[in-house]
């Protein structure tokens, strides 16, 4: 009985030409499929066979532009082909026919590298509306390498609708690469120099663009170069010749790949009829783009603040349900506060932010599937680059409107990661709605509800004027951020703009859930944790804390008597140990209380309070406004809440890291802490000295 061939075939290609959905066609497996680069940052392998029973394992590498990598994904994908090359048999290329030029650099790459290598050219259905035709034979033979066109939106093929390529005739063809002498490119530029010339009889068996890439690409991969190519390790390295040389390898490869297209590959704009053409010329308008999109991001995040509150409430009741229960039937001890209080308190702190969470990348989600996205990003690009960011930075920066939480998580999309991580950085200084009730009670405290020229709220325009703030302090960090935090990746900015298309319903759950189900089960963990810790400084104290030196202290209201066991918590010790460092910014120890407990989510800063001045119902603001504007110095004799102390604690607000909910998702996303703790102690140093001045000024 004769033995099955079996080979390990690498599917390879640019992002979003379809290779994700072509790999779905080829193994029968279903993967999420996007329509913007980035999408697939995973090694993912299939098995099918051919049709003469050799098994294939198709080996899905994420997407790349080139095999100079700018990007961690891209990064893996060149170490998996330089360095663990006998693993790999040959290369199936995907190309999109819309932006075949640029592909044909990464397949110019590939051929150099000695793979047998086969050239599938995808959305071939979309050739007539975009008036393109293409010389399929005249390419392989040009190329010298099967080539074939495929349409991974059709199951079946060109029998049944002319020119667009069958899954099963590619399959056939895959043997031929192994036949094929491919066309090598890289020995005809002369850009060895001598120092590869040098080394290549040590490595006789290596392709020269391979020995030429471990060369230029070396700092990637030091240890591995060390190890099994110290010739080229210790190979002078000169940053300045080298670009130059780069530079030139890409101006070469280009001018053959024009020499090829030019007699296989002819565009007539004038005979094309696709939607996306007309509706581009309107959404990506250098005026009426940017308008549209800043109204779909107004439409969004309404809808985010309006239908998320509703589940929200129910999220609140229910676990407000849960914890009277819990305490009606379970016995009074430390055992119970600890599981009411602490636990579940925590959880019901976790679970209060997933119907943000799963509204936004709900959003973002079905905008990525419509194509939509690569648009805003085209966009926004321009104007975020002198800040050091990317036009995919628009995205967590808008969503940290609503929370940190989801919007740190939807930096993920950025593949260049010194900007994902600039990205994630600077979103907590956007205005989120936890920081909504603080601002609403102190700007009522300390700000006149009166009208400018008759219809402009004095009020209103400080809130707004807080919200501006927080984006210019996002923008102006960004952009030293940038200065400071080196990156090895070249920033290179090439976007593909898919076609317009109807979202699938599965591609948008999947999204959803896997973003809903990392916020729970990662950061969830953590701001359980730090609850469970909270309760116990807010309840725990010094022996006798909890009972007031009074005659008769059943006198006190519940209220009362809850304020005194707080103020005598560690918590309260906490609050009172730091009043001689914030007192210079106008607080006293019950604000330092509440700027303690508000660490755990910024809004906490106004049901403190309630407690400490014995409001009792939490939610009543009219009564906590009119204790807070009574409240005295009992020094001094004037207003604890002054026009000073009100500025000083909004400056405060806007700054300061006040939610370690944000710095578990942050230390969840950057898998280590050292970033939360630099943004912690950036963002409380620039709270302080900004609350500081405006206090001092202002007093």
């Amino acid at each position: 009985m004769k033995q099955k061939r079996k080979l390990k075939i690498a599917l390879v290609g640019n992002p979003n030409t379809g290779k994700t959905s072509l790999f779905n066609k080829l193994t029968g497996l279903h993967k999420k499929i996007g329509n913007y680069p980035g999408i697939t940052v995973h090694r993912v392998s299939g098995q099918f066979t051919l049709d003469d029973g050799t098994e294939i394992e198709l080996i899905d590498l994420p997407g790349t532009y080139s095999l100079h990598p700018t990007s961690k994904d891209e990064e893996v994908v060149l170490k998996e082909l330089l360095l663990n090359r006998e693993k790999i048999d040959g290369i199936l290329m995907v190309a999109d026919v819309n932006n075949l030029k640029r592909n044909l650099i990464l397949l110019h790459e590939i051929q150099d590298l000695g793979f047998p290598v086969m050239l599938a050219i995808n959305m071939c259905d979309e050739m007539q509306k975009k008036g393109i035709k293409i010389d399929v034979d005249k390419l392989r033979e040009l190329l010298q390498i099967p080539v074939t066109l495929v349409s991974t939106k059709k199951s079946k093929a060109d029998g049944q609708h002319k020119g667009k390529g069958k899954i099963h005739k590619m399959k056939e063809m895959i043997p031929e690469m192994f036949k094929m002498s491919s066309q090598k490119y890289f020995k005809h530029y002369g850009l060895t120099g001598t120092n590869i010339d040098f080394i290549k009889p040590d490595y006789p068996d290596e392709p020269v663009y391979k020995l030429w890439l471990l060369y230029t690409e070396q700092d990637k991969f030091n240890n591995e170069i060390k190890e099994n190519y110290p010739k080229i390790y210790y190979l002078p390295f000169d940053p300045s010749t080298l670009k130059r040389l780069l530079q030139k390898e890409v101006i070469k490869r280009y001018r053959d790949i024009n020499r090829i297209l030019k007699d296989t590959y002819y565009l007539d704009k004038s005979r094309a009829t696709g939607l996306t053409e007309r509706i581009d010329r309107v959404l990506l308008h250098k005026v009426w783009g940017i308008l549209i999109f800043m109204l779909i991001m107004f439409l969004v995040f309404q809808a985010i603040f309006t239908w998320a509150s509703v589940p929200m409430d129910w999220i609140d009741r229910f676990f407000s349900q849960i914890n009277i229960f819990l305490k009606s039937h379970l016995p009074e001890n430390q055992l119970t506060d600890l599981l009411t209080d602490g636990i579940v308190s925590g959880i019901s702190g976790v679970l209060i932010f997933v119907p943000q969470i799963t509204l936004l990348f709900l959003f973002i989600a079905l905008l990525e599937e419509m194509g939509y996205m690569s648009r805003i990003v085209f966009l926004m690009d321009r104007l975020m680059q002198p800040f050091g960011l990317s036009g995919k930075s628009v995205v967590p920066l808008l969503s940290g409107t609503a929370c940190a939480v989801p919007a740190i998580m939807s930096a993920r999309t950025i593949e260049n990661s010194k900007e994902r991580l600039i990205s994630m950085l600077v979103t907590p200084f956007i205005t989120c709605s936890a920081r909504l009730p603080v601002y609403t009670i102190i700007i009522a405290l300390v700000i006149p509800n009166k009208e400018i020229a008759g219809f402009i709220n004095l009020q209103g325009l400080v809130l707004l004027g807080l919200y501006f703030l927080g984006f210019a302090s996002a923008l102006l960090s960004s952009y030293v951020l940038s200065k400071l935090i080196k990156s090895k990746y070249k920033r290179y900015f090439i976007l593909e703009m898919p076609e317009y298309k109807a979202p699938i319903a599965k591609n948008v759950l999947i999204t959803v859930w896997d973003h809903v189900k990392a916020f729970v089960f990662g950061a969830g963990r953590i701001i359980v944790a730090f609850s469970i810790i909270l309760w116990f400084l807010a309840t725990h104290g010094p022996a006798g804390f909890d009972k007031p030196s009074f005659d008769k202290p059943f006198q006190l209201s519940s209220s009362e008597q809850a304020a005194y066991k707080l103020e005598h918590s560690y918590l309260g010790i906490m609050g009172k140990s730091i009043e001689p460092a914030i007192k210079p910014l106008g607080y006293d120890w019950k604000i330092g209380i509440a700027l303690l407990t508000s660490f755990a989510a910024r809004e906490v800063f106004v049901s403190t309070l309630s407690t400490i001045y014995s409001v009792g119902n939490t939610d009543d603001d009219q009564l906590l406004r009119e204790r807070m504007a009574t409240e005295r110095n009992l020094i001094t004799g004037e207003k604890t809440f002054s026009f000073a102390v009100g500025i000083s604690l909004l400056l405060f607000y806007v700054f300061a890291m006040q939610c370690f909910s944000t710095l578990a998702t942050l230390k969840n996303e950057t898998k280590t802490w050292k970033w939360s703790v630099i943004v912690f102690f950036y963002m409380t140093g620039l709270a302080y000295i900004t609350a500081f001045l405006a206090y001092q000024i202002l007093s």
